[in-house]
């Protein structure tokens, strides 16, 4: 297999990982009716253009699109750990981010087994960061 063609799986896992976690959101919270709190925006924020900018750097398997998108990862995977140290009451909470409406932290609204939104968040930022990572190392010029 070509060191490129490996790369580009790289550059495609992190845009499917995007798409996932993009149509998730849109899913709890179009079709499921659940408002989003404050830091639930930031973070799709952040997620909504990985979808977009990973998918048309994948398609024209265009490295700089994995350069942009590695900033907006790496600012969603601060604002997910932050709002899942809230929710394991990490911190100290001087902000509560969730507020009218159903709270992403509640445990009806786990998904995947018991695991809380927060955490799906951060793992899927982590994933996007790190299939950047690996890619940028790969083609490096």
């Amino acid at each position: 297999m070509p060191a490129h063609s490996a790369a580009w799986r790289w550059l495609a896992a992190a845009w499917l990982v995007a798409m996932a976690a993009t149509l998730g959101a849109l899913f709890i919270g179009e079709v499921m009716g659940m408002t989003p709190c404050l830091l639930c925006w930031y973070q799709r924020i952040y997620m909504f253009p990985l979808a977009a900018i990973l998918g048309m750097a994948a398609f024209m398997d265009d490295r700089r699109g994995a350069l942009y998108a590695l900033p907006l990862a790496l600012v969603g995977v601060g604002f997910a750990a932050y709002h899942s140290a809230l929710v394991l009451q990490w911190v100290p909470v001087w902000w509560v981010p969730c507020g009218a409406g159903p709270s992403c932290s509640n445990q009806a609204l786990t998904q995947l087994h018991g695991v809380q939104l927060p955490f799906l968040s951060l793992a899927a930022f982590l994933a996007i960061a790190a299939s950047l990572c690996i890619h940028l190392r790969k083609t490096r010029p």
